[in-house]
Formats: structure tokens, sequence, C-alpha cells
């Protein structure tokens, strides 16, 4: 079968199709009707119809017209509440007046210089103050290309070649990350992508300080460990706190980098990031989303030493070669500018903590809706974000069980029953509230206690239509 997965989801999506008699299809049909004609025109353009794999939905997805704050509006002038969250980049939710000020502002100054300027300065100089581990910044265009940067200027600092990823865990979609495990526990490659490449990477379970050892021990040459520090896909598998201090002290005693994917946790879980929140400094962090505002930007930030290897080297100064950066977009001024204005606000504001305590609220509240329904479901999630885990296998599971790593990482990622996860983001959409496809999504400073019931209202009344259905 085929899948496709995401950074924000990380979990595989099916599309098989659910079925063409539900009710809730047939509801979604009537209500989306131009839509339903994007989506028709869509799929003559792109393969799908769509243009990013996480936004695959069965029958079709839902097209958005415009947004502000917590809301968007659809092409049919449908109201939703929002969790799909610029795919996790919107902390201050849509359109913040400073933001589109500042965007504005550089709008009529011009989008692309083609060289330095003064809004780059500082937008880094605020990724320094902001992050503990950043002693040098270097801007990308996207998450995608800050771990892909990450990567090789690990292997130049080091000289060695093997990285270790965590089973379960989202870095981009360049070949070096772009597969998962095969039923052997062994790097399974993706079409298109060398298995030379995939041999260069070794796919750890989470939370196994043992494991980490083992592989050291058995692989001299690996340059760099990289993960979420929240766990893979925003916390869907989480990672345990002292996991983490164990990973920073073996891979300090190894001399191997560690590299912190901060794409999604950055100025989200703190302002700081995990690294802040945890008390953990990484060699490396790779950032994006929350960085530029909602427009593309990503960004590589770390130890001064491992940074150099991007500057030229001195006439006066030893011979060396330099690892070569490229890329059309680094650093763009509208990005930059939107950049600045969003990480001002994080710096001089709670927003990260708003954040953080409407999910906490919200989890609690579905799972109050799961239970009263009878399903075997668990809403869980950490920080600003919460996840809807339809433990297909029936697991006795719960929350905490999630949370300490005690549930296999296997289980949680295991496929919903097919077409499930579509009747639920639909169930929702006809309610007024929008997920993302983990299922779950990010939650913003901006999300009101309107928002809240509205959701949990929205919830209990799309799970009254699965049990209808005979869906649990």
């Amino acid at each position: 079968m085929a899948t496709h997965t995401d950074r924000a989801t990380a979990r595989t999506v099916s599309p098989t199709a659910p079925p063409s008699s539900s009710s809730l299809f047939e509801e979604y049909r009537r209500l989306t009707g131009k839509s339903a004609q994007l989506a028709e025109r869509a799929r003559k353009v792109f393969p799908s119809g769509i243009t990013h794999d996480s936004r695959f939905l069965e029958p079709y997805p839902l097209y958005v017209e415009h947004a502000a704050g917590s809301h968007k509006w659809d092409v049919d002038g449908r109201e939703y509440v929002d969790y799909t969250g610029g795919h996790g980049a919107l902390l201050l939710g849509h359109n913040h007046p400073r933001i589109v000020a500042a965007i504005e502002e550089q709008l009529r100054r011009g989008t692309h210089y083609g060289s330095g300027h003064e809004l780059e300065i500082r937008w880094g100089e605020l990724v320094q103050q902001l992050l503990p581990s950043a002693e040098r910044v270097r801007f990308t265009s996207s998450g995608t290309e800050a771990t892909l940067l990450a990567l090789r200027l690990a292997r130049a600092a080091t000289g060695k070649q093997k990285i270790v990823r965590f089973a379960g865990h989202f870095h981009g979609w360049h070949d070096h990350v772009a597969f998962g495990l095969g039923p052997d526990n062994r790097p399974l490659s993706s079409p298109g992508v060398l298995p030379e490449l995939a041999e260069q990477m070794i796919i750890a379970p989470p939370n196994d300080a043992a494991a980490l050892e083992r592989i050291f021990a058995e692989n001299p040459d690996v340059a760099a460990v990289i993960l979420e520090p929240t766990g893979g896909s925003w916390g869907q598998t989480p990672i345990v706190p002292e996991f983490l201090r164990e990973l920073r002290e073996l891979t300090a005693r190894r001399g191997v980098l560690l590299i912190f994917d901060e794409v999604i946790s950055g100025f989200r879980v703190a302002p700081g990031g995990a690294q802040q929140h945890f008390g953990i400094r990484p060699d490396l962090t790779t950032l994006a989303k929350i960085l530029a505002g909602g427009l593309p930007g990503g960004a590589v930030a770390g130890r001064e030493d491992v940074l150099e290897a991007l500057a030229f080297p001195s006439a006066a100064g030893p011979r060396r070669d330099k690892v070569p950066h490229h890329g059309t977009y680094n650093a763009n001024p509208l990005s930059a500018a939107a950049g600045i204005a969003t990480l001002e606000l994080v710096a001089t504001t709670d927003a990260c903590q708003q954040a953080n305590d409407y999910a906490a609220r919200l989890r609690a509240r579905l799972q109050q809706v799961v239970d009263e329904a009878g399903a075997p479901w668990i809403v869980y999630g950490t920080f600003s974000g919460f996840h809807v885990f339809t433990n297909p296998e029936g697991q006795t599971v719960t929350a905490a069980d999630i949370a300490s790593g005690r549930c296999d990482w296997r289980s949680i990622k295991a496929p919903a029953k097919p077409g499930l996860t579509s009747k639920l983001r639909v169930g929702m959409i006809l309610h007024g509230v929008e997920i993302f496809s983990w299922p779950g999504g990010p939650t913003s400073a901006v999300h009101s206690d309107e928002d809240f019931e509205r959701t949990v209202a929205a919830f209990r009344g799309t799970l009254r239509r699965l049990q209808d259905e005979g869906e649990f």
C-alpha cells in the first residue's frame, strides 16, 4: 500500500478510501461543494490533487479562502476553529497584526535584494538571544534544508559518516531521512532513495540508552545523533526526559554531536525551545516554522567551531576545505521581517505558556469525552499539542503509559482502522473544527475559551456519529 508521511505527522497516513456510504461523507459533500470543484481541478494538476502529503483527505481536502486569529473560512464560507496551525508555524495565530505590519512595511522596501541586509542580522541575534546553544546561526529556506545542512556539518566536523536517528522521528524529506524501518529493524529505503545512503543511517529505538550504547560500541564512525527532543512527530511517540539527559552524556563521552531537531518545538515549548525547558545544550539545533512567523524559513544554530566550517578560510590561516552552502531564499527579507516580529513577541509575552496551558486543558477535556463515549481511544500529548490515538490493536493503555515510553512506538504508529482518520477529521469539519492529520493538532496563544467549548462539542458530536456508524 502506498503511504506518505509529514514532519508534523510522521504517522503513516493511509490513502485507502473510506466507505462512500458514510453519512459523514455525504454531508461533507453537500456542504463543501466549492471545495469539491477545486479538488477536481487540482487532480488534473497535482498528483492526488495535493501539494503536501499531510493535506490528503478523503473524499477530498478542504479549500480555505482566508484566516484570522484561531479561525479560518473555506471557499463555501464556512468558519472553523483551526488546529492545523500552519503545520505548527502559527503560535500567534493567523495574521497577527504586528507580523502583518512588519511584512507590509518590508514588502514596500523589496522582497529579494540578493545582498545582505540589517534584518537578517537582527533575526539571527534574536535566535542567539532566545536559544541557549546558538553561538552561530545559518539561515535556510525550510526545516528540511536545515536538517540536511546539520548532517553535513556534523560529518564535516567529525570526519565520520554514520548518523543515528530514532524510529518514529521525522526530519524532513531529503534522501538521508526519507525512509523508515523494515521488518528486520534495518533501514528501509524509499523509492528514489539510494540504498547506499540508507546504509549510512542507523535507526535506533527511542528511550533505550542501552541500545544506543551498543550502537556506539559497534559503530565507531558515528558522527551525530539527531532527534526531536519532544518525541517523534511533536510528541506522538514521546521521548522520556531522563533519556534526553542520558543521551547528552553518552554523545559527549563518545565525541558524537547531538542535534536537536526543533523545527516544531523551537520557540514553542518555551521561548528557548525544548533545550531551554529541559536544560540540555545540544551541539546543533535545526529550526523552522515559528522561526519565520508563518513564512518560509529555516536555520541551523549551534557551536561556533562546528558552524565555522561554512566560513571562508582566511588567506593567513591554515588551508582547509569549506562546506559549501547556497540557497536563493536564505534569510529572505520578508521572512526575516516576519521572523523578527514573531520572535520579539515570543520573547516579551507568555505566548508559549498560553498555548501550553490551553492544550493541557483540551487534552483532559477531550479524554473525558472519549471515556463518556466508551471508546478505547487515548487523547495525549505534551506542551502545545494534542494527539488522538485510536488504539487499533485494542490495548489497555493510558496517556501516562504513552508519556512514559511504556507503550511501544510501533503500537502508537500502527495504522488506524481504514477510513477512520478521514471520518474523524471530516466529522470535526462538519462541526466547525479542523484538526491536523495526526489526528490532532498544535494549539496557539490565541485559541479562546469559546474555541475550547466549540472543540469539545465538535469532538463529542463526531464520536456520536462514529459510534452510530459502528467505528467503536
